[in-house]
């Protein structure tokens, strides 16, 4: 099941909105196939591991044990089922490690495959499964993205200096890490002040993989044109509220409410677009916004070594850490809500 796990994350980035997932053949104890999830739209893990399988090795596939990192599906969307094809190949055990909460399936499978007399085991690395498929899960039963909050901060807690100026906290590996996340996020979110001061590209220019889907806060239109995320590398969706103003620059715009509903109604529009997961990088007020709505389901924080003479507070997390690591001079922390 670890290795389901390994080949499921080698998808990562490019599955979204659908899960990324990792499925083996074992015969004998012999690995005899093995796949991955590997971009959206694609064959599902279960059928690159059966079609991997030597032609040698092909009539071994109905005595040995298919271990899949999430709940084979049962429902016919850009591919097949994949309940229908390990009946077909009359595979007679298959070792599961958590249920695939997407409506039509959420326990359907295994419930189809124990009817067809197939042997189903469920439950295997169960947590580190769960952990794997937490975006997709939530995304399919909340109906929104999952909310991943980033932001660094001084060792005596200060979130930028003060007057507002651009600078940088931690080392550049701790950077590279960030661009790691951003690779494996399906959009980025910053506010005007943000957009302003810093002018960032919002891309994933320092790892391997796929870049997000840019969204931008500016209320009243008032972003110049000569910003990076207005130089049309990238998609960009302006989220504004004002009818004045100009929409000319290299943008999708969104019109919504900036009012008590306007956090709820972004991540609706999103969920529409199928976005399944964002990432929030900042300022300090929209990081603080998410974590008193309680819109939030991860905080990484990042404490850098470098100190500000006058700081910005930063956010405090209403949460529980759960991840502590050591990354050079830098230490990361992840943070869960005190409900999960």
């Amino acid at each position: 099941m670890q290795r389901c796990f390994d080949l499921a994350a080698l998808g990562e980035g490019h599955t979204a909105p659908n899960p990324m997932v990792g499925a083996v053949l074992v015969y004998e104890g012999r690995i005899i196939g093995e796949g991955f999830h590997a971009e959206y739209g694609g064959p599902h893990a279960e059928v690159n591991a059966v079609a991997s399988v030597p032609a040698s090795l092909r009539h071994l596939i109905p005595a040995s044990t298919l271990y899949v990192s999430l709940e084979p599906c049962c429902i016919t969307g850009k591919t097949g089922a994949c309940t229908s094809l390990i009946l077909k190949e009359g595979i007679k055990k298959v070792v599961v490690s958590c249920l695939d909460m997407t409506p039509g399936v959420a326990g359907q499978g295994v419930a189809l495959l124990k009817a067809a007399g197939v042997e189903v085991e469920l439950g295997l690395l169960e947590p580190q499964g769960h952990f794997l498929s937490r975006v997709r899960n939530h995304f399919v039963t909340r109906r929104a993205p999952y909310v991943m909050v980033k932001y660094a901060a001084t060792p005596a807690g200060c979130f930028a200096p003060q007057p507002a100026a651009r600078a940088w906290i931690t080392h550049p590996y701790t950077q590279r890490l960030t661009h790691r996340l951003r690779s494996a996020t399906a959009a980025i979110l910053v506010g005007t002040q943000t957009a302003l001061l810093d002018d960032p590209g919002l891309d994933n220019r320092l790892f391997y993989g796929p870049s997000p889907l840019r969204v931008v806060l500016d209320r009243r239109l008032r972003l110049p044109g000569h910003l990076k995320i207005f130089d049309g590398s990238l998609p960009t969706l302006i989220v504004h509220e004002s009818e004045a103003g100009a929409k000319t620059h290299r943008a999708a715009y969104l019109q919504l409410p900036f009012d008590a509903d306007l956090l709820n109604n972004l991540l609706a529009a999103l969920y529409e677009r199928k976005i399944s997961s964002l990432l929030v990088e900042g300022g300090a007020q929209l990081i603080q916004s998410f974590f008193d709505a309680g819109l939030w389901q991860e905080a990484i924080v990042y404490t850098g070594s470098r100190e500000f003479e006058h700081g910005l507070p930063a956010p405090r997390v209403p949460g529980v850490c759960v991840q502590t690591e050591q990354i050079g001079t830098d230490s990361l922390r992840r943070f869960v809500p005190h409900s999960c």
